[in-house]
């Protein structure tokens, strides 16, 4: 019998389901993480369940997602489990970690730092990709074979990095308003700088946009919804990604509205779809 790695910090009662707040020790980080999980009925009857993994963007952690996007309601609806980690390591002591919004803490792109003082913590990348799924799937009642992951904003991108990266590891993708290129836009050339010591190459292996033209793709649909009043728009570059994704012969399904921002009310308007998409995939 092994022993769970995780802490149950809180556990709440939802959707007919229980939301588990939990934390350990990440060999990936060198530090403690935070990571919570949503269990449907089913997995607390003992059956296991698709998970999809979700993904906050910048400024957030482990709660945002499952607490202000409404994806719970519907998961329990499908029967899916839903894994949310932060969006960063905390910790770090890193010199300037909590001088912006943009770098640092609550900023960790789910990328891999090379650059030091950074590189020693800032690996939620890995974490993301390795580390959190193998513990998930050995301690929780979650299926290994089939698994999703979805993101928003800035974990738009990294949910669309994870999947085309590894697209047999992960079987339905899909996101919210995301960074579709980083490297070519003022949060990417920030992490360009810090993260990666100026070696703008690093982004190859975490760019959306790259990873297409490098030849890259998911052998199912990517569902993308972006505000067109989204006050990033110019930095999301969803243009870019529509033509990176035709060039390269990636199923999209990139779905444009009207009035919406880039704020949780838009992610709420829409989660049912892709709880769908991410239900069907993995049923």
């Amino acid at each position: 019998m092994t022993v769970s790695p995780f802490t149950l910090i809180e556990r709440h009662a939802c959707c007919g389901g229980e939301v588990h707040f939990l934390s350990h020790r990440s060999e990936t980080l060198g530090l403690t993480a935070r990571v919570n999980i949503f269990l449907p009925e089913k997995a607390l009857a003992g059956q296991t369940v698709p998970a999809v993994y979700v993904l906050a963007g910048l400024t957030c952690n482990q709660d945002t997602f499952l607490i202000k996007s409404n994806a719970i309601r519907h998961a329990a609806e499908h029967g899916l489990a839903l894994v949310a980690p932060d969006t960063s390591p905390r910790g770090a002591d890193v010199a300037g970690e909590d001088a912006s919004y943009d770098l640092g803490t609550g900023a960790g792109y789910y990328v891999d730092a090379t650059a030091d003082p950074w590189a020693a913590h800032y690996r939620m990348g890995s974490y993301v990709r390795h580390e959190l799924p193998a513990l998930i799937e050995k301690h929780c009642p979650v299926r290994t074979e089939k698994r999703g992951i979805m993101g928003h904003s800035m974990g738009g991108m990294g949910a669309l990095s994870v999947a085309l990266g590894d697209a047999d590891a992960w079987t339905t993708v899909s996101a919210f308003a995301p960074i579709a290129a980083p490297s070519q836009v003022d949060w990417g050339q920030k992490v360009t700088s810090s993260y990666f010591g100026g070696h703008e190459a690093e982004w190859g292996q975490y760019d959306p946009c790259l990873l297409l033209k490098g030849g890259r793709t998911h052998p199912g649909t990517l569902l993308i919804d972006q505000g067109l009043d989204d006050e990033f728009l110019d930095r999301l570059c969803p243009d870019a990604l529509e033509k990176a994704a035709r060039e390269a012969g990636q199923s999209l399904c990139l779905r444009r509205h009207k009035g919406y921002d880039h704020s949780y009310w838009f992610v709420q308007s829409f989660i049912q779809d892709h709880l769908k998409h991410h239900a069907e995939g993995l049923s």
